[in-house]
């Protein structure tokens, strides 16, 4: 079974972790002994636990989850050459990572917090050579994407990446909006979690202004609702959070 070493052991290491932990082999780098058993435990499966000072990374597949200001100071702690790392972080380019990490690849990778229920949408671009190792590794906690350039992944990162928290909030509006109308909170928690289950299915292969015109029948409660939203300039604010978030990830 072949290993996959984490270099970090933060949210989003260990939900890649949970998702993989079937198929490879777990090794964890940190700088905390104790948060790393932590990490163990939240895995419920044994790993390798390492400290990151002259931590050795010769011939090792790496997944970089450190943050990405983090990045030259992580690196002069390690030792060796790395046969490949792949990034999980937001903006930090193929250059800046090769000029700091000694590997002989480098893959960028944009998962997202699904993957602990191995449901991610995961985009990747970087060195050709690694794409069919990365994408296996990958489709082990869900979706992926190889995308052609640097550019096109912090745009997915805006998208798929920061997405959830996006649909968190629209899941916790539209549930306030439901209690607020008088129907018991675990109803309506109850109720958005299967809208969302069932949607979730549907859009797989319906483009959503026809799944919109589907459920919008003329005069109706749909139209009424939906016309709310777009009083709210809900559309507009969607399309301004893809813009600010891809801003941002060329910015770290």
């Amino acid at each position: 079974m072949k290993t996959i070493t984490f270099i970090g052991n933060g949210n989003m290491a260990l939900s890649i972790a949970k998702g993989l932990q079937n198929n490879y082999k777990i090794e964890v780098v940190g700088r905390d002994m104790d948060k790393l058993k932590q990490f163990e435990n939240k895995l419920h499966v044994e790993i390798s636990k390492h400290l990151l000072d002259g931590f050795d990374i010769t011939n090792k597949e790496i997944l970089l989850c450190v943050k990405p200001a983090n990045v030259q100071e992580v690196s002069q702690k390690l030792k060796g050459k790395a046969k490949v790392i792949y990034s999980v972080l937001a903006g930090t380019t193929v250059e800046k990572l090769r000029s700091n990490f000694n590997t002989n690849a480098v893959v960028r990778t944009m998962p997202n917090l699904s993957a602990s229920v191995c449901a991610s949408m995961t985009t990747l671009t970087g060195d050709e050579e690694f794409k069919e190792s990365a994408l296996e590794i990958l489709n082990s906690i869900g979706s992926t994407l190889w995308l052609n350039s640097e550019k096109e992944i912090d745009i997915a990162t805006a998208l798929a990446g920061s997405g959830p928290a996006y649909l968190a909030l629209i899941a916790e509006a539209l549930t306030d909006g439901a209690v607020k109308e008088g129907l018991k909170r675990d109803d309506a928690m109850k109720i958005m979690r299967g809208l969302f289950d069932g949607f979730g299915k549907l859009i797989q292969t319906t483009h959503p202004a026809l799944l919109k015109d589907g459920v919008m029948s003329p005069g109706g409660t749909t139209a009424a609702g939906y016309n709310a939203l777009e009083q709210g300039n809900v559309r507009a604010s969607c399309i301004n959070a893809i813009e600010m978030a891809y801003k941002k990830a060329t910015q770290l």
